[in-house]
């Protein structure tokens, strides 16, 4: 099939919008602004999926295009309305449980249809892919419709020294929904969306899907649910097959549900969690066979939860001694809830070697970012993302792109020279560092990065730490505990906690913060049994302001 210019898709998204501005009124008495996807599933008994698409897609022309312009969206599929019409007599079962609910994708995430797989770049502008990634065939096979892919985090935040969260250079700025207007110079949000899935959570928290997919390497699922207000399951690597998705580290790349709900995360989890022969690391899988059977408001009855914040330690705490006095409160009533339902929490610091990192394990690359705050500086990203960034990408780009020209991550990085005005607006200094290595991860340098940081964050932290201290879990505030729960691979499940507002010295209005249960590998449904019994009894999400049903 012929791929569409970028003119044949925007024409096919103003034609899809007005056909649901004028004929989702009505369509279906499921308040979608807010509607869990369970919710979704429920309502699809007695309405249909066209119905249910028809009206997403009038709040995506409304909310996304209109409005405040959030700009989650960076490409509406042109079949949605078809692949719905084909499912308006079939309706959930459990051969497919999401028959007819409306799904966004992160634009990383391959499809072998008419849309595109960007990752937000201009350099990947008219990029298909030659099949389906493995979680799109699994959604698809389990009758979700695929919306559209949401906007990111260029690269998934590997491109630039400094970008802000939910910047591409073809998308633009996502924002967040909670304060959406409020931009420094009118380009970067003050209250960001979180990176890099910054489209997916928006979506999900603005309603403009049933819920969606992003990925992870480190942070980008939990940065952008906490500060959407939503739930997230950073899995396990190998619980989800990364095949076709557009990398950045084999050693942590992931891909997670964004949904409103502990019960949505698992029901898509039930969907994607499976072993793929194209992705090695799936062949360690282990799973239940249903994950929402695990779901029980008493869930925390008798559970160890560990508080990496010792007040005998304060030094030793990156991860609640920086918070505001608001997140500060938040994080406080989030533990007295969690005793409240019978689980022991334990304060104890985590050793520094695990949150630090071991020698080694982070590069030096000069800031020459135009607009970056410390411009001429030296960031420290980490070694074995630039590494296995080139390794990875050149892959992808050779096995699975399609029209474009765009081979290699030096096409990339050319492309952008050459289109600098457009695409370098914060430059392209991480992907000049992973130019430099050889590309075939034979340098000595990566390979103790690798071990180092397994030793620091594995051996010597959360393994050591909840050893030591007979832990089912470890509570972090926000996303604070990304790093030392991804470079082991090993999940995390965040849930709405509260709200807090202003971001240093400048007041903004409320906006979401999540706390995050991190465990060990393939703990998935130990985690979300807890994340649930705190769920049900904090009841802390609320959908953002001024986005009503239509």
């Amino acid at each position: 099939m012929k791929k569409p210019t970028r003119r044949d898709v925007a024409l096919a998204s103003v034609a899809i919008g007005a056909v649901a501005a004028a004929g989702a009124q009505a369509q279906t008495a499921l308040a979608i602004d807010n509607a869990s996807m369970g919710d979704v599933i429920q309502a699809l008994a007695e309405t249909t999926a066209t119905a249910l698409t028809k009206a997403y897609l009038a709040r995506i022309e409304a909310y996304d295009r209109g409005g405040p312009a959030l700009n989650s969206v960076r490409e509406l599929n042109p079949e949605a309305l078809a692949i719905a019409g084909r499912l308006d007599d079939i309706k959930p079962s459990a051969k497919q449980p999401l028959a007819g609910v409306p799904i966004l994708i992160k634009d990383n995430i391959a499809t072998g249809d008419r849309q595109h797989t960007t990752a937000g770049s201009l350099a990947l502008e008219t990029a298909g892919a030659k099949d389906d990634a493995t979680v799109v065939k699994r959604l698809r096979a389990a009758g979700a419709v695929i919306l559209g892919k949401a906007n990111l985090t260029e690269f998934a935040n590997i491109l630039a020294v400094g970008m802000p969260s939910g910047y591409s250079s073809l998308g633009g700025q996502v924002k967040n929904p909670y304060a959406p207007t409020l931009m420094i110079d009118q380009v970067v949000p003050v209250v960001q969306p979180g990176g890099s899935s910054a489209g997916s959570a928006v979506a999900v928290a603005a309603g403009l899907c049933a819920a969606a997919i992003g990925t992870e390497t480190s942070g980008s699922l939990l940065s952008p649910a906490t500060q959407n207000g939503l739930v997230t399951v950073k899995p396990t690597v190998g619980l989800i097959s990364r095949s076709g998705i557009i990398p950045i580290s084999h050693s942590q790349d992931t891909a997670g549900p964004l949904t409103r709900t502990v019960r949505d995360a698992a029901i898509l989890l039930n969907v994607l969690a499976a072993r793929d022969p194209q992705d090695p690391a799936t062949q360690f899988l282990q799973r239940p066979q249903d994950y929402t059977a695990g779901l029980d408001k008493d869930g925390l009855k008798g559970a160890r939860i560990g508080v990496p914040s010792d007040p005998d330690d304060p030094l030793n705490d990156p991860f609640y001694g920086p918070m505001s006095q608001r997140s500060k409160e938040v994080t406080t009533q989030a533990i007295k809830i969690l005793q409240d339902l019978g689980a022991t929490i334990v304060r104890a610091a985590i050793p520094a070697i695990g949150w630090i990192g071991g020698p080694g394990t982070t590069m030096a690359v000069l800031n020459r970012n135009p607009r970056g705050l410390n411009k001429g500086t030296p960031a420290t990203p980490p070694v074995v993302f630039l590494y296995e960034l080139k390794h990875d990408l050149n892959l992808y780009l050779h096995d699975w792109a399609t029209g474009t020209k765009i081979k290699t991550l030096a096409d990339v990085i050319a492309f952008n020279i050459a289109n600098a005005d457009k695409a370098l607006r914060y430059g392209q200094d991480l992907f000049l560092a992973a130019q430099a290595t050889k590309g075939d991860l034979s340098e000595l340098e990566y390979k103790s990065a690798r071990a180092m940081d397994l030793m620091a964050a594995k051996e010597r932290g959360l393994d050591a730490y909840m050893t030591t201290h007979k832990l089912d879990a470890v509570m972090f505030p926000g996303a604070s505990g990304a790093a030392i729960a991804a470079k082991p691979g090993y999940p995390s499940v965040q849930v709405p906690a509260g709200f807090i507002s202003g971001v240093g010295e400048t007041e903004t209005p409320d906006y979401p913060l999540g706390i995050t249960f991190a465990g060990r590998a393939w703990s998935e449904d130990k985690l979300l049994r807890l994340a649930y019994a705190y769920e049900q009894a904090s009841n802390a999400r609320r959908p953002p302001a001024g986005l009503p049903m239509l």
